[in-house]
């Protein structure tokens, strides 16, 4: 199969710890096997360097406006400061997917496993997953919500509540999605397992998601494609104004500005956007307007490349400037 696929030199110092190596291996594993069920013809494959690679880095596979997708963006990274003994953090581990298909009706995945060692020697998992649907169906959060449950029958009450809470969007009013999975800080104390859940929770996530993405569906409509769009909108304001996990990856560096924002969407309707400025409290209605002016001026108004990392700036430098303002950010 003919493949877009950039060739990429591989200069990433690996991390020592045996742990985050494990874990990096089984998420570029199932980093490989999403991107053969989504097919890899589509992506192009872009690496990132933590400085210079010393610290570790990263390699996503994106695409956006093909036949399939809107945007998606398949992303694993593994950072680690083994030089840095005086670092509270010894190594992050994640892999991280955003995928927005083209067709309105085909639901937008967000799926993130991630592994955190600490330098005094505990490590920890964060296993996420929500269905985003532009138009609900109740079947396939049915069919969504149970493959979680048999993967995580034990944890699944408790990660549904904590991403209720944390996909909640007060000036909206509604959630982002339609069903949360997020399971913070989980270690049973035996890494084996861990590993063998995380590899279960993220197999099953890919499954499921994939046979609702290739179900047969109707040419769409005008009406179709313009209730994506806004729902399109409502993800933009939810990822840069509550995303804790997004706001955090920003704040630490700028070296990975496109990955870190590749859970965007290509389209949004900047008027929408501009509506939610008077439900939300200072300093993040000033946020906001400095969002929206970023924006071309034009309906509906791209976010191309160039977009996204004038967002991550404006993000960063209002989380800088506001610290105080992360405690506005989404619950947990």
């Amino acid at each position: 199969m003919a493949s877009r696929r950039a060739r990429v030199s591989n200069t990433v110092v690996p991390p020592t710890s045996p742990y985050a190596a494990a874990a990096l291996a089984l998420l570029e594993d199932l980093q490989r096997r999403f991107l053969e069920a989504v097919g890899p013809s589509e992506f192009a494959a872009h690496q990132w360097l933590r400085d210079g690679g010393r610290h570790g880095g990263g390699r996503r596979y994106a695409c956006e406006e093909t036949a399939r997708f809107n945007r998606a963006s398949l992303n694993v990274s593994c950072v680690h400061y083994d030089d840095e003994p005086q670092r509270k953090l010894a190594s992050a581990t994640a892999l991280s997917t955003i995928l927005h298909p083209s067709h309105p009706r085909a639901p937008s995945l967000h799926l993130h496993a991630s592994f955190t060692e600490l330098r005094e020697g505990k490590g920890t998992w964060r296993l996420m997953a929500d269905l985003n649907p532009s138009h609900e169906d109740a079947a396939e959060k049915e069919r969504f919500e149970a493959s979680l449950k048999r993967v995580a029958p034990e944890s699944f009450a408790r990660a549904r509540a904590q991403g209720d809470r944390y996909f909640f969007i007060p000036a909206a009013g509604r959630h982002r999605g339609v069903t949360h999975f997020y399971l913070e800080d989980f270690t049973s104390g035996d890494f084996d397992a861990d590993l063998a859940l995380a590899e279960r929770f993220v197999s099953a996530v890919i499954a499921t998601w994939v046979e609702l993405l290739n179900a047969p569906r109707a040419d769409p409509t005008a009406e179709e494609r313009d209730q994506q769009l806004a729902y399109h909108t409502l993800y933009l304001f939810q990822v840069l104004t509550l995303d804790r996990g997004t706001t955090s990856g920003l704040l630490v560096h700028d070296q990975n500005d496109l990955g870190v924002m590749g859970s965007l969407p290509s389209w949004v309707d900047r008027a929408q956007l501009a509506s939610w400025e008077p439900k939300m409290v200072k300093p993040q209605d000033a946020l906001l307007r400095e969002l929206v002016a970023a924006l071309p001026e034009v309906q509906p108004a791209r976010v191309s490349d160039e977009v996204r990392v004038a967002l991550a700036k404006i993000v960063r430098a209002h989380y800088r400037a506001h610290p105080e303002a992360m405690e506005l950010q989404a619950g947990r």
